[in-house]
Order: structure tokens, then sequence, then C-alpha cells
């Protein structure tokens, strides 16, 4: 059945019904994954985004999409399920990138910061996600995790008590690495490329585009799925 979207449904709840919406809400500069509880019609006034046509060509798409084959529906998977999926598709993949692109952004600051100092403050930004980053992926494997896991276990009060009490820090942790996301951006002018970009300078602004994309994806797994469901188990 084709899902008719009016607008007044929250970012979040757009995506986890209709996962294609990502990336018409990333072409127009939305952010889906910490913002994902305000509802669209409110975000497209805020940028000036006519509503209509863009409500339109949204339940086009979401029309077009029905014949596509049906992936995993993450609102209703086994919690652990989601989790291990989180771990293997977004954790793995942050773990193996931040290290080489690291690199990648220090040699470009190095080389080409004198002619662009913005390269200069792009390399503090990163350093700082990193930093954060490597942090939190720890947190969550260690503590939250396996809070979760122990909940599915024991389906008890007390033990989804437990794993909620950690998910608020974890959230103001997504909400410093969306700005850190947008200082980035910004900072680069949309990863906009100076004629005397060499390949390296490329290749790091393509592989941070990339990072964004699948950190806005991590993040609305957890925020507006994850913990959207723990939540929603809480309060019945």
């Amino acid at each position: 059945m084709t899902v008719v979207f009016t607008g007044d449904e929250s970012i979040g709840a757009i995506v986890g019904e209709f996962h294609g919406a990502s990336n018409l809400l990333k072409e127009h500069r939305i952010d889906f994954c910490c913002g994902g509880d305000r509802t669209l019609n409110t975000v497209l006034k805020q940028k000036g985004i006519e509503t209509d046509s863009f409500v339109k060509k949204l339940n086009a798409m979401a029309a077009l999409a029905v014949e596509a084959p049906a992936g995993t529906d993450w609102r209703t998977a086994p919690l652990t399920e989601l989790v291990g999926h989180i771990i293997r598709k977004h954790h793995d993949y942050l773990r193996a990138e931040l290290p080489v692109l690291g690199e990648f952004v220090a040699k470009v600051a190095r080389v080409h910061g004198a002619n662009h100092p913005e390269l200069i403050r792009l390399h503090h930004y990163y350093q700082e996600l990193r930093t954060d980053l490597e942090e939190h992926l720890a947190a969550e494997e260690r503590e939250t995790f396996p809070l979760i896991a122990e909940y599915e276990s024991v389906q008890t009060r007390e033990a989804l008590a437990q794993a909620l009490a950690t998910i608020n820090r974890l959230e103001d942790e997504h909400s410093r690495a969306g700005e850190l996301l947008g200082d980035m951006r910004l900072v680069t002018h949309d990863y906009m490329l100076p004629p005397d970009a060499c390949r390296t300078y490329t290749l790091a602004f393509r592989k941070l585009e990339d990072l964004e994309a699948d950190m806005f994806e991590h993040i609305h797994l957890e925020n507006n799925i994850l913990f959207t469901r723990l939540a929603a188990m809480a309060a019945r």
C-alpha cells in the first residue's frame, strides 16, 4: 500500500516509513537525524521551501518505491538485530574510516592550508569529531547496547529503565556530532573544491561527504528508531 505523507509527520517518522526520503531531505540540507522530531511542514517553512511541491515530490518518490523489494523494517525487527546492524554497518565503518580520513584531512591542511586557511579549521573540527566518535562508539558497545540486549532477554521494567538511563547522554553526543558535521560543511562551502585542488584534496572532500551521509543514517537509526522504540516501551 502506498503511504501518503501530509507534511504533519515528524521527519524521523517519514524516513522510518520511507527510507528513500532521506535522499530528498539531504538534497535540501534537512537534518533528519538529530532533528528528527520536527515536523516536515515546520522545517520547510523555516527553510523557505514551498511545502506543497515538496510533499508532492516526496509522495511521488514513495509511490515509485512501492514496487521495489522491501528491506528490513527496523521499526519492528528485534532490538538486538537492529543493534547488530548498527555495529556492523556504521560502527565498523567509522572505526576503519576515521583514521584513514584523518590522514587525508591533516595532509590537505598541511599542504594547502596557507592558501586555504579554512582547511585548518576543518582539520580542527574533524579532530574533535573523531575523538568524540571514538569515545562514543566504545561507550555504546560497552554500556548501552548490552543493556538493551539484557532488556530484550528478560523483559523487565528495571532492565528497560537501566537501558533508557544512558540514552540522554548519547543523544546529546549525537547533537554535538551533528553540529560538527554542520561546521565542517559550512567552513568548506558545502565541500566546494577550489581550482587548485589536488587528487588528495578531492578525495578528502568526497570521503567527508560519505562520512556525513553515513553519520546521518547512523544517528537516525539510533535516535529515531532504536531509542524511540525503547521510550515507547517504557510508556506502555
